[in-house]
């Protein structure tokens, strides 16, 4: 049962992937790395809990001002922008850096 519960969430994860990367419908050669998508973290979408989950060094108080910030100021549009978040610095950005998506 519980296989059949995994199995599901990566062919659900896999299929939304395909859905936010058009240029596999287009034949292009850039590839979805299903492993990757799994293990990262939007963060213009990412709940509290996604966020606390997937990035090291962050918590759930930190992760409530990421989506603070988000609110705020709009969407993310360079991972950079997460060192505006208190409590975020230089470090903490280099460690996550291979798991955020915008």
């Amino acid at each position: 049962m519980r296989l059949t519960y995994r199995l599901l969430s990566v062919v659900f994860a896999l299929a939304f992937s395909l859905l936010l990367n058009p240029s596999v419908y287009a034949g292009e050669s850039e590839s979805v790395d299903v492993k990757e998508v799994l293990l990262s973290v939007n963060i213009n979408s990412a709940s509290v809990a996604e966020l606390a989950e997937k990035l090291d060094g962050i918590g759930e108080a930190r992760a409530q001002l990421i989506i603070e910030y988000r609110e705020e100021h709009g969407p993310f549009t360079s991972v950079e922008q997460l060192l505006n978040v208190k409590g975020i610095g230089a470090a903490t950005l280099d460690k996550n850096r291979d798991v955020i998506r915008l």
